[in-house]
Order: structure tokens, then C-alpha cells, then sequence
């Protein structure tokens, strides 16, 4: 029997694109970077906007529907199955002076027609908020999300209908900010969780499950910071930070820890332009354990199929760097709606560059540039990029099947977990990229476009399997675009579109090489029938070019339901 996971079979051979989503700002610059013109800031930045504007409402709209799915492959096949998907979810939402915070949580039953296929249950949600403990000085915050991906033998994933595994991730932590006379103070820890959960056949060799695919993770980071503005006393401002992140990951016992100390200072030019610059010392080291062997030197395999780890073994280091980090950029703020940050310095033992650049012409459009480059783990970035995404928020699920697309849309525009779904292999890596989104509202209408490239560097443990990963490089590009439109009192329609490129050099045992390209459209409408009562209509079509699957795949889907808003 198959579950709806597992209806297009040559798309369980595909693991190695990233969510096709734009990422707006999923990967922000270390907490408590400074702003250059003398406004240290930290994740807690944004609650204090919300809180500032805040209206203290609650909204809570509970939903029901009922909806018949068909999923039909086009090509190079001809498999059509039927389903009846039942569902309940919740959108929430929180906006005060001291508290605040989104969440979106389903849950869906798929009832299957056909003979070869089987029933399944999907739960998909995300939530991020923060509660104040002690006005205007310490807050708690926290994150959390629970959605599905469809995986390969290749290293990546896509948050998609046609998912294999179970993703959850979550965190949560103080965020301190104080005054002493003209001295800003800010800290912040932050605790997280990352599992995947994969079901009993995704497709995969076993051999690419047991060392290639994350399995479950815990990150700490904590960070302090103590700065003053330009003007108070000094000419310049000065900030002297401190931080430390680890990241525990089960596969092979890895470790990724990484202290530094630094000091910065802002030169205002003019009162919309400053120089920043910094200079300190960071350590990182990333490290393993070797497998555990029997009495003929082979691995042991756990209950979960995966290789067990030699607790007892020295740690071996995949990657270790220390020293002098620096660098110099320059701030950019001519008014409330522009910002320009850009960084070049050294770190991680080469030449590194940061930034960002956020322009909001008018309250009905955005453009935001993001450039970020981080040591880490699936786990780590999964937790960061979860931490970047704000307070107030609407979550953009998929229209025929309901899962979490990745991304929300906020206040001050859209963001998007994108880059950190790039890939879920267990090695450690060091990723760069870009990214970047517009928005815009006219009338009736909201569009938007959001492109992306992300490059990931691994770093293999030597003596185990995943030292085939080290110095392998996976690319992926992506490029998305929506519409949404009502069309009258009672009735709206949404269209989106996205391409998606990918090339992987593949890795441990079982891997391949190769090149991905995707490409797929939705349309769907919505039309209310009664108060509370609508029914919804929805099309896409998807088209897969890739060496992982081993030829072309061509699938279309439809949806006919009704939706019960309380």
C-alpha cells in the first residue's frame, strides 16, 4: 500500500532541490550585529516595533474543510489517484504592547480510493512569538514548526505534496536589553531542537540514510553585547560583543563550536551615512566520532538503521580555524523606509561579505537584499532562519494539499525559510549566498518575486563515511512569483510560479552527482458561499529534469472542497 507520499515514484529517487520560495532575510547577520549608526540590535529589535504599534488584539480563526484531491503523472507514466482529504487548523494571531506572536497549525486526514494506495495523516505548522517578562527589559521568546520533505539519494530537500519525511524544529530563550547611563547592554540564549523523522521506504539506498541524511540536533547560542551611539559620549560609537554557538548533532557524534570576542566602532559621515568597522578573535571547530564496529570491524546498525557512533572514541576534526576576524562596511539610512548595510572582512580563515539592504518606498511595497555567509549544521540554520522570521504574520500554505510553503508575510514583507531547506545531509558545511524579494500591493492586488542562490561547502569527518562530503559543493538557484486578487466582495484568486535549478557533486556512499531543474504553476480560487462557508478550486502542474530521477516527470493535481471558518 502507498501513501500519497509515495504515489509519483520517480519522484522519490529527487532529493536535491531547495524549497523554489524566495528567501527574504531567512539568514540574518549574528545576533546582536551593530547598526552603524549607533543602534545595536539584536532578534528583539523587531518585538519592540510590534510592541510599539501594537493594538493588544487577539484573533483566532479556526477552520474546517473537506476537499477531493487528484494527482495524475503526465509523463513519462500515466498513474492517476483519487483523494478525499478531511482537515482542521487554526490561524492565531497576537499583537500587543508586551506580548506577542503568530501560529499557523493543520492537521489533515488523506482517504485513499484506489487499491495501491494508503491513507495518511499530515500535521503542518509554524509559530513564532515572545512574552515579556520584565517591561522594556527582558523578554522570552520562542519559534516552532512542523512540516514535511521530499528527499532523495542526492542531498537536499523540498518542502512540497510529495514529501517522504517529517521535519520539526523549535526554540526558544531569553533576550535581555538594559541601560547603564550611556551604555546600551544586550543578551540573548537561544536552546533549539531539530529531528526527521523518515518513513520506513523514502527511496533511499540504506547505506545514504544511515550517513548521509540528518537525523536530529540540538543548538545553543548565547550571545552580550555593550555599545554606546555616536554623539554618547564619544565621537564614534563603540561596542565591545561577545558570543558562543554549538551545535550537537547526532550523526557521528558531530560537534560545530564557535567563540569569539570582538570590538566595533561606527564613524558617523553625515547624519544618514556611517563607516563601521570591527576587529576581534574566533575559534570554530568542527569535529566527530568515529562508528561503532563489531568483532569483524563493521559497522553496527541501529534499530533505526542508522550507524551507531563510538561514544568512547578521541574526537576527529573535520574542520578547525582561529584567529584574527575583521571587517569594514558601511551604513546607509537615509530615512525610516531605506537601509543599506554592507561588510567585507576575514573570517573563517578567507575573505568573507554581508549585508543587507531593505527598501520600503511606500507602505504598500518592499524590496529586501539579503547576502550572508555562516559555518553550521542543518540543524543550526533550520533554528536561525526559524528565529529571523517575525512576530506578526500570515503563513502561505500550499493550495491543494495545505502543507507550510516555508514562507510568511509580515508586516514589513515577506520571509521565507527557503535557504535553509537547501539541503539535509548530516555533514556540517559552510554556506553562502543571496537572496532577495519584492512585494507590492495595488488595489485589490498583492505581487511579488523573489530569487536566490545558495552554495553550501561540506566538511566530512575524517575516519567515517561522511569524510567522502568534504570539500563537495551543492548550488542551487532559485526564482518564484505570485499574484493574488480579489475579485469582489466574496470571491479572490491566486497564481504562482516558480524555476528552480540545482547541481550537487554528490557525497558519501550511494550518492550521485548531477543537475535538477524544476519548474511548476498553481492556480486557485475561492468564493464564498454563506457567512463562514466558502468553496475553493485549485490546478498545478510541475515538471522535473533531473539526473537523481533518472528521467523526465511531468504531474498535474486538482482540488474541489468547501472550507468552514468559526
Amino acid at each position: 500500500m502507498r501513501t500519497w507520499t509515495e504515489q509519483m515514484t520517480p519522484l522519490r529517487a529527487f532529493m536535491s532541490l531547495a524549497l523554489p520560495l524566495g528567501l527574504a532575510g531567512a539568514l540574518a547577520v549574528p545576533a546582536l550585529a551593530q547598526d552603524g549608526l549607533g543602534q545595536p540590535y539584536s532578534g528583539e529589535a523587531r518585538s519592540d516595533e510590534h510592541r510599539e504599534r501594537g493594538s493588544g488584539r487577539v484573533e483566532v480563526q479556526p477552520y474546517i474543510e473537506i476537499s477531493q484531491i487528484i494527482l495524475a503523472e503526465i509523463s513519462p507514466g500515466d498513474d492517476v489517484v483519487t483523494y478525499t482529504q478531511l482537515a482542521a487548523g487554526v490561524d492565531a494571531a497576537v499583537n500587543g504592547r508586551n506580548n506577542g506572536g503568530s501560529v499557523s497549525l493543520r492537521y489533515a486526514r488523506n482517504i485513499a480510493y484506489e487499491d495501491n494506495a494508503a491513507d495518511s495523516d499530515i500535521l503542518s505548522g509554524i509559530a513564532r512569538g515572545y512574552a515579556t517578562i520584565v517591561p522594556d527589559t527582558l523578554t522570552i521568546e520562542g519559534g516552532a514548526l512542523a512540516s514535511r520533505t521530499r528527499l532523495n539519494g542526492g542531498g537536499a530537500s523540498l518542502l512540497t505534496n510529495d514529501a517522504s519525511s517529517r521535519v520539526y524544529t523549535a526554540y526558544a530563550g531569553p533576550n535581555l536589553r538594559t541601560e547603564a547611563g550611556d551604555v546600551q547592554i544586550e543578551g540573548n540564549y537561544r536552546v533549539g531542537y531539530t529531528r526527521i523523522e523518515q518513513e520506513a521506504d523514502i527511496g533511499l539506498p540504506g547505506t545514504v540514510r544511515q550517513v548521509d541524511l540528518f537525523d536530529e540536533s540540538v543548538v545553543q547560542t548565547a550571545a552580550i553585547r555593550a555599545a554606546t551611539r555616536p554623539g554618547e559620549p564619544l565621537p564614534v560609537g563603540v561596542a565591545l560583543g561577545a558570543g558562543f554557538t554549538q551545535e550537537d548533532i547526532s550523526n557521528f557524534d558531530q560537534r560545530v563550536r564557535d567563540i569569539y570576542a570582538r570590538a566595533d566602532v561606527t564613524v558617523p559621515l553625515s547624519p544618514t551615512l556611517a563607516l563601521l568597522g570591527g576587529i576581534g578573535y574566533e575559534d570554530v571547530e568542527i569535529s566527530g566520532r568515529t562508528a561503532l564496529l563489531d568483532d569483524a570491524g563493521v559497522p553496527i546498525i541501529g534499530n533505526d538503521g542508522r550507524v551507531l557512533v563510538d561514544t568512547g572514541a578521541r574526537r576527529r576534526i573535520a574542520y578547525d580555524t582561529d584567529g584574527l576576524i575583521w571587517d569594514v562596511g558601511v551604513l546607509w539610512r537615509p530615512s525610516t523606509r531605506t537601509t543599506l548595510e554592507a561588510h567585507l572582512g576575514r573570517r573563517y580563515d578567507s575573505t568573507t561579505y554581508y549585508g543587507s539592504f531593505a527598501w520600503a518606498p511606500d507602505t504598500r511595497s518592499n524590496l529586501s537584499v539579503s547576502v550572508y555567509d555562516t559555518v553550521t549544521g542543518f540543524g543550526g540554520q533550520l533554528n536561525r532562519a526559524l528565529a529571523a522570521l517575525p512576530t506578526n504574520f500570515a503563513a502561505n500554505r500550499n493550495p491543494l494539499t495545505g502543507d507550510i510553503t516555508g514562507c510568511v508575510a509580515g508586516q514589513d514583507g515577506s520571509s521565507c525559510l527557503s535557504g535553509a531547506f537547501g539541503s539535509i545531509r548530516a555533514a556540517t558545511f559552510r554556506n553562502r549566498g543571496v537572496a532577495a524579494s519584492y512585494s507590492r500591493q495595488i488595489g485589490r492586488s498583492t505581487a511579488g518575486i523573489g530569487a536566490g542562490y545558495d552554495r553550501r561547502s561540506f566538511f566530512g569527518v575524517p575516519g567515517t563515511v561522511l569524510a567522502a562530503a568534504d570539500g563537495t559543493v551543492d548550488e542551487n538557484f532559485y526564482l518564484t512569483a505570485f499574484a493574488d486578487r480579489r475579485l469582489g466582495p466574496r470571491s479572490s484568486v491566486s497564481l504562482n510560479a516558480y524555476a528552480q535549478w540545482f547541481e550537487s557533486e554528490g557525497s558519501a556512499a550511494g550518492t550521485i552527482a548531477g543537475d535538477g531543474t524544476i519548474l511548476g504553476a498553481s492556480a486557485a480560487y475561492r468564493r464564498s458561499i454563506r457567512a463562514g462557508l466558502s468553496a475553493r478550486a485549485a490546478v498545478a502542474i510541475d515538471r522535473l529534469d533531473s539526473d537523481f530521477a533518472g528521467q523526465d516527470l511531468t504531474t498535474a493535481s486538482a482540488l474541489l472542497g468547501l472550507r468552514y471558518d468559526f
